[in-house]
């Protein structure tokens, strides 16, 4: 007996039986086709999962978004209400016969009917119910794009938004028509692989924009007046006060979209023309705490896992906003994670759960700070502790002070480069006999965009560029080869597709320790780290480059050595 989709769905690790059995309750009469349907609108998988099941239950291959047609085909023959009906639509004609993209290639109804209307044979394709929609609207719609019909159906019903009505502010962010309207800028924000999403009220217009890849792109955007019932539904979902505009506010929302478990952290800030509103994604399925994915070099790696394996001191990851400092250590802690290891963190906010972690969020409010979070939890007899950000000269020295006392501690600040970290704590306020002592190791790192492995272009770099970047150093051949980016549909145009690390290691021997005491200026310790066998991050972005990871404007673009 052939699995059912849903079958297929949990045996492929999309869903679970929980799920399943909550979406057959709902649907008990449903055909397969209709069970799946279903699901996508719970936001239990993406419409890609179940064109997927679907290709593994019939052996059909799935149509990409670039083949679907420029121009509708057989507009006299079939009319586009039946196509929308039965979700199909035409691909391609020729001699032998119709080729078709079906949510359901199992419909003998619409098969049937699109052979009488056409006298040609159907040879049918699964499609991703979003990208035949999409194709849909392209092909036979009004022009208007999702967005504009949500924003006119909201318009319809409410002729003006009184933003300083906050009970008809409430009632309006809980209609379906606004809670659309953010649903479609979450799920934009997924398939443009955003990491963030801006949403700012300006005098005259609302400007809604998604950092992709460290970068930010301006995308379709609400009309200006809809932005209190916009920011409104938002502050509902994070659990803020919607009445309250002219203090800051931070807060979180976990929901499911397309199958995917999303953890969003929200802040507001007012503006001179209405609250400001950031939400930064963090796709629980979408990280992968490995340190080969990070963008670690043998040699930087073998440094670090050295300095880890140690049974006490502190290890430093550094780096500005948004360089991925959690991410490495968190992929530390899951390296450490064993049932003979007992971990604590202190965090602000905690980004990750980890089974088998004891983890702590900082609360200011009930003046639950660093600091004293450490003083209680060195009690608990930890092996491994975890601290957020090193934000002040109490939190460093309890650090220090856990480090010397028998825990490794891990923790993040915000310097340049690794030799400015010791300059950075002794600005502080931390003892240097302190650093000397408990200091084992202070990693520094950026992130750069990867090209997109499908449209990337060699080129040979120029003598002049060779010479004045250094770039023979890391190459024998006689032509040095270079890549940069060229845009397809797969990176959205960019040429690049995801991002990777270039990273620095600064290992604290003797001879560091001896500039810590001297109070040595951070380019010395840089010449001494560099002579010990350190790569700078500037050296580590150049190699990659060379390799075809990245290209030079980008490694110039986050660094320049120093």
């Amino acid at each position: 007996m052939n699995p059912s989709f849903g079958e297929i769905l949990v045996e492929h690790g999309k869903l679970d039986r929980v799920n399943l059995a909550r979406a057959r309750a709902m649907n008990a009469d449903a055909s397969e086709v209709q069970l799946a349907l279903t699901l996508t609108k719970l936001g239990l998988v993406s419409g890609r999962d179940i064109a997927d099941a679907v290709s593994a239950k019939l052996g059909l291959p799935v149509v990409e978004a670039r083949d679907y047609p420029e121009l509708p085909l057989l507009e006299e023959r079939v009319s586009p209400r039946f196509l929308k009906e039965s979700q199909a639509l035409p691909l391609r004609e020729d001699e032998s016969g119709l080729l078709v993209a079906m949510v359901d290639p199992g419909d003998r109804y619409v098969i049937d009917a699109l052979k009488l209307a056409t006298g040609r044979n159907i040879d049918a394709r699964i499609a991703n119910p979003a990208d035949l929609e999409n194709a849909f609207q392209r092909l036979y719609g009004s022009g208007e794009t999702v967005l504009d019909q949500i924003v006119g159906e909201i318009e319809t019903r409410e002729d003006a938004v009184d933003a300083d009505d906050v009970a008809h502010l409430k009632d309006m962010a809980s209609e379906a028509p606004v809670i659309r309207l953010v649903n479609l800028i979450l799920s934009h924000a997924l398939e443009l692989r955003a990491s963030d999403i801006h949403i700012e009220p300006f005098e005259s217009r609302l400007i809604l924009r998604y950092r992709v890849d460290g970068v930010l792109h301006e995308g379709e955007s609400p009309p200006r007046r809809l932005s209190a019932a916009v920011i409104s539904r938002i502050k509902i979902m994070a659990n803020l006060d919607i009445a309250e505009r002219r203090l800051p506010q931070d807060g979180r929302i976990r929901l499911r979209i397309e199958g995917r478990e999303l953890d969003l952290r929200v802040s507001t800030v007012p503006t001179m023309h209405g609250e400001s509103l950031v939400m930064r994604i963090l796709d629980k399925g979408g990280v992968a705490l490995e340190f080969g994915a990070l963008g670690f070099e043998p040699d930087t790696l073998a440094r670090f896992t050295e300095a880890l394996a140690r049974p006490h001191g502190i290890l430093l990851v550094t780096g500005p906003t948004g360089s991925g400092k959690t991410t490495t250590l968190y992929t530390a802690l899951t390296t450490l994670n064993r049932p003979g290891v007992k971990i604590l963190t202190v965090e602000d906010p905690v980004e990750y759960q980890v089974e088998g972690i004891n983890q702590i969020q900082v609360k200011p409010q009930i003046d639950l700070s660093f600091a004293n979070a450490l003083r209680s939890i060195v009690r608990q007899d930890p092996d491994v502790i975890m601290i957020g950000e090193i934000r002040d000269v109490e939190t460093a020295e309890i650090a220090l002070q856990s480090a010397l006392t028998g825990h490794l501690v891990l923790s993040t600040l915000h310097t340049n480069d690794a030799p400015g970290t010791v300059n950075r704590l002794l600005d502080m306020g931390a003892k240097d006999f302190l650093l000397t002592s408990a200091l084992i190791g202070i990693q520094a790192q950026r992130l750069v965009r990867t090209l997109c492995t499908h449209c990337r272009e060699p080129y040979p770099a120029l003598a002049e560029m060779v010479s004045e970047l250094g770039l023979r150093r890391f190459s024998a051949d006689e032509r040095i080869t270079l890549y940069r980016p060229a845009g397809c549909e797969r990176c959205g145009g960019t040429g690049y597709h995801g991002r990777v690390g270039i990273i620095e290691f600064l290992s604290v021997t003797d001879r560091i320790r001896s500039l810590i005491m001297r109070h040595a200026a951070a380019g010395e310790m840089r010449e001494a780290a560099l002579a010990e066998g350190m790569h700078s991050m500037y050296e580590d972005g150049l190699a990659k480059s060379l390799r075809g990871v990245t290209t030079v404007e980008e490694v110039l673009r986050v660094t320049r050595e120093v």
